[in-house]
């Protein structure tokens, strides 16, 4: 069989499955499926998800800042200022109904009669009980940054290390973005995200001399890391995965003369949180840029948030592109290797310069 005809095949199934899936769904939908009803299905979408989970799964949901992630499925998260679940690994929203059948591996009539009592009478209780309930907000701890260190020799000497220049570490410092400080007696660099007026929101953690990395608690993530551009006005963002990359992307920019000024924004990992929050505060924005890491995980991220881009009516007229670093995993061992690089080229040109002047 050809190539060509191996994909017309795949076309030609993969269209009479998802046919045939959404004749399934009208079905189910139309109440045809024995044991529920349609009014049950509807019900069960609209249950509380978080509820449920905190009655039916004791100790499964882990805070995460002010939200709360999922400990069995890490991508899967409740932002509780919007009061939603999205599946990042999947990058939609998902419902109690979702959750039950494609994550729990429950059968349709199962899964409503979790949600929806069994009996369509028994909904209007139930559904009383979970707004009561929805109404409580969870308890927050207020976010307070950590104390900060008189001196910060060995955050600064721990980031030079890594690469990063002293001027791009005085800017970080000016604006308030990084500091040293201790965490159980252990220093640790603090970056720092704040807001539109200039609050600090967020802080995240990273070991100068082990393996710690952890966001302060209280922290919102809708207000990461951000290393703003030269001058204000710009309309390219560019994006990582962490703090150490978008500081390595503005050392690149100084050691190879990038003509380029925009924001770096660091997700504080995959979660698009934080860069959906900052195309709401910046309209202005109209290239986004991905510079995930260099990885499987990496890369799909990417693609998965590029492609909600798109899909989302608020951000259809962004262009997005994807640019992983062309060597090594991330941009910090690109900057290393580029550093090497410049390193040896200096100490080629010294031994030409030296055979000469003998």
């Amino acid at each position: 069989m050809t190539c060509t005809a191996v994909r017309r095949f795949r076309a030609f199934f993969s269209y009479h499955h998802r046919k045939e899936a959404k004749h399934d769904e009208t079905k189910i939908c139309a109440g045809a499926m024995p044991g529920v009803t349609k009014e049950q299905i509807q019900a069960a979408r609209e249950a509380d998800l978080f509820v449920y989970l905190q009655s039916h799964e004791p100790g499964v949901l882990k805070r995460d800042g002010p939200n709360y992630r999922h400990k069995e499925h890490d991508s899967l998260v409740y932002v509780t200022g919007k009061r939603y679940w999205y599946w990042n690994s999947r990058g939609r929203s998902i419902n109690a109904l979702d959750y039950l059948i494609q994550i729990r591996g429950y059968g349709l009539v199962d899964a409503v009669q979790t949600l929806a009592g069994g009996e369509i009478r028994q909904m209007p209780a139930y559904q009383r009980t979970v707004a009561k309930q929805a109404q409580k907000e969870p308890e927050k701890k207020p976010f307070t940054l950590p104390w900060a260190r008189r001196c910060a020799t060995a955050a600064v000497s721990y980031l030079q290390r890594r690469g990063i220049s002293s001027d791009v570490i005085s800017r970080c410092f000016r604006k308030g973005l990084f500091y040293e400080a201790r965490y159980h007696g252990e220093p640790v660099c603090v970056f720092v995200g704040k807001d539109g007026a200039g609050k600090a929101k967020f802080a995240c953690m990273r070991s100068i001399t082990g393996n710690l990395k952890k966001d302060v608690y209280g922290s919102d993530k809708e207000f990461s890391f951000c290393y703003p551009p030269q001058k204000p006005g710009s309309r390219h963002v560019a994006v990582f995965e962490a703090p150490i990359d978008a500081l390595s992307h503005a050392t690149l920019q100084e050691l190879e003369g990038w003509k380029w000024d925009g924001y770096r924004l660091s997700l504080g990992g995959t979660s698009h949180v934080a860069l959906t929050a900052f195309l709401e505060h910046h309209p202005e924005i109209k290239r986004v840029t991905l510079y995930m890491d260099n990885d499987l995980g990496g890369l799909t991220n990417a693609r998965k948030i590029k492609a909600m881009l798109h899909e989302d009516q608020r951000f259809k007229h962004i262009r997005v592109g994807i640019n992983p670093p062309r060597i090594g995993k991330d941009y910090n061992e690109k900057l290393l290797h580029t550093r090497e690089q410049i390193k040896d080229r200096q100490l080629l040109c010294r031994q030409k310069q030296a055979a000469v002047s003998i």
